[in-house]
């Protein structure tokens, strides 16, 4: 019985001794086992953890901050900035309060709010700071590293220099946190003003002038001197040269989506203000920007010989760095037609309340006659009332306030380099 009774099971009977020792020796296997697996598991945690951690540092983004009046902000001040931010991965902007402006340089041509629109659009600023200091000071370089994380400061190579005739940017040298990029030659915003008035003195003598001559004077290059004393001297008209590459530089390289819904503006774009800023700010839902830019030779016929200050490349630039802006049509036709249409797959056109000319339903060349037998032109009301031709009367009012400010401008400058010299002992 005993011997049935062990065959009809598939288990031998164990002595509790034995039972013991293998049941211990099951436990401090699996105990063995599972502290591995923790123990494996834990490193791979405390490996992942520290990659991660290394990842985040490294992911840690550059920070630069760059400054300026930005007053009359031209194409040459959107090169600097996206010469800064090509040094970094955020840019943060500071622009320089109107005091400041008074007591380093003089009155300045535009209000701090409109400086800030202007700022703002560029599409290589991430931040701005309102009110910033002229100088870097001790204070306000420890605000900018502590509060807005900055890492390195940049200023172009042309000297920034006090009343005093120091550099306004030694601190930032001194502590080893400053980076330099390369001016923008061709324009500064006392060459605009020059031009400016350049061009209001030829207006006044134009009767005397050949229209065409005049035309080629202001937008292809040449100088003239101003011999009238309450103009200023030697003020150089447009001398930009244009290249490929620093168009491609500015555009954004790609074009509409497949379901973009393109909207055409056109104008003259010149001396590129807040108030053309403002109109191109649509609801980014309703369209993929597409703007045209009229030639000189087109806005020397509508809007007189002496125009436009700058010249067909320049307003392109300043354009196309405009963030609120896709693409541009660089010296397109004056009339908007059905092939222009059909060929950009144009959606809408639109025009602004506030413009230079708004009798152009009333022309006979009028330039939206296609797009409004089409049933899609349509006219925005412009936030600001801005125009260029009222930028040149305020610039030509107060023009000897600006020059005094010029006048401060290059002995602060002179004697720097005086200084300079001294030191150097040249």
């Amino acid at each position: 019985m005993g011997g049935g009774g062990a065959g009809a099971g598939s288990d031998i009977a164990l002595p509790p001794e034995k039972v013991k020792i293998v049941a211990t020796c099951l436990v401090v296997a699996v105990g063995v086992s599972l502290l591995g697996l923790y123990l494996k598991s834990s490193a791979e945690w405390r490996s992942n953890w520290s990659l991660s951690l290394n990842n985040n540092k490294k992911k840690k983004p550059i920070r630069v901050y760059m400054d300026g009046c930005f007053d009359m902000m031209h194409y040459g001040h959107c090169h600097a900035l996206r010469q800064a931010r090509a040094l970094g991965d955020q840019l943060v902007v500071g622009v320089v309060s109107v005091d400041e402006i008074i007591a380093n340089k003089g009155p300045p041509v535009t209000p701090v709010h409109v400086r800030m629109i202007m700022v703002h659009a560029v599409k290589w600023v991430d931040e701005v700071i309102s009110d910033a200091p002229y100088a870097i000071t001790e204070d306000f370089m420890k605000k900018l590293f502590d509060e807005y994380n900055i890492d390195y400061i940049i200023h172009g190579d042309d000297p920034c220099v006090l009343p005093d005739g120091t550099d306004a940017y030694a601190l930032a040298k001194k502590a080893g946190r400053y980076k330099q990029i390369k001016r923008s030659e061709g324009v500064s915003s006392t060459d605009i003003v020059g031009r400016m008035l350049l061009c209001t003195r030829e207006r006044s003598i134009s009767d005397n002038h050949n229209q065409s001559s005049l035309q080629r004077l202001f937008s292809h290059g040449h100088s003239q001197k101003l011999e009238d004393s309450g103009s200023g001297s030697g003020t150089r008209v447009s001398h930009f040269l244009p290249t490929s590459r620093r168009i491609v530089q500015f555009s954004n390289g790609k074009g509409p989506g497949q379901d973009a819904r393109i909207v055409y503006i056109d104008g003259a774009f010149d001396l590129f203000h807040a108030g053309h800023v403002e109109i191109l700010k649509l609801p980014r839902a309703l369209r993929d920007f597409l703007v045209e830019i009229h030639n000189d030779q087109i806005v020397s016929s509508k809007r007189g010989a002496h125009r436009p200050i700058m010249n067909l490349h320049e307003r392109s630039l300043s354009v196309l760095a405009c963030q609120y802006v896709d693409e541009v049509i660089i010296g397109a036709p004056w009339e908007v037609s059905k092939d222009m249409i059909t060929t950009f797959n144009i959606s809408s056109v639109v025009h602004g309340t506030v413009a230079e000319n708004n009798d152009f339903l009333k022309e006979k060349d009028n330039p939206y006659v296609v797009p409004i037998s089409m049933g899609i032109f349509q006219v925005l009301d412009s936030p600001l009332d801005i125009t260029t031709t009222t930028i040149i009367k305020r610039i030509v009012s107060n023009h000897e306030a600006y020059q005094k400010r010029n006048q401060k401008k290059a002995a602060s400058e002179r004697r720097y380099y005086e200084d300079k010299a001294y030191i150097s002992g040249d």
